[in-house]
């Protein structure tokens, strides 16, 4: 009786085997595409905050998939390094304005007018 369940055990096995394995031509599993983010950041202009509140990084058995989060992560900060480079431009250029307007005495007076101050 032992040796019957004992080789019943051994072929049932083998078959699940090859059926998950695929014994031929056919594949009873075949191979699944990777998952790519559902919601993409844009191309054609700068990350918003709704952008980042949709975007879904695909699952993998393990957590998150690296080479996803790395784009992402790269993505954002190339945009966060333009950023801090537009704002340090555009203040630089406001300090020069207001150098430039603080040697005038008055912005709202032509030249040669007085005041009544």
């Amino acid at each position: 009786m032992f040796l019957f369940l004992l080789i019943a055990m051994v072929v049932v096995v083998a078959a699940v085997t090859l059926a998950v394995v695929g014994g031929g031509d056919s594949a009873a599993l075949p191979d699944a595409a990777p998952e790519q983010p559902a919601d993409p950041l844009p191309l054609h202009r700068p990350v918003g905050r709704a952008d980042l509140d949709a975007l879904r990084l695909p699952v993998s058995p393990r957590g998150y998939r690296m080479v996803d989060v790395d784009d992402v992560l790269d993505r954002l900060g190339a945009e966060l390094a333009e950023r801090d480079a537009r704002i340090a431009e555009l203040e630089s250029a406001l300090a020069g304005a207001q150098t430039t307007a603080g040697d005038r005495r008055d912005l709202f007076t032509k030249p040669g007018e007085e005041t009544d101050r």
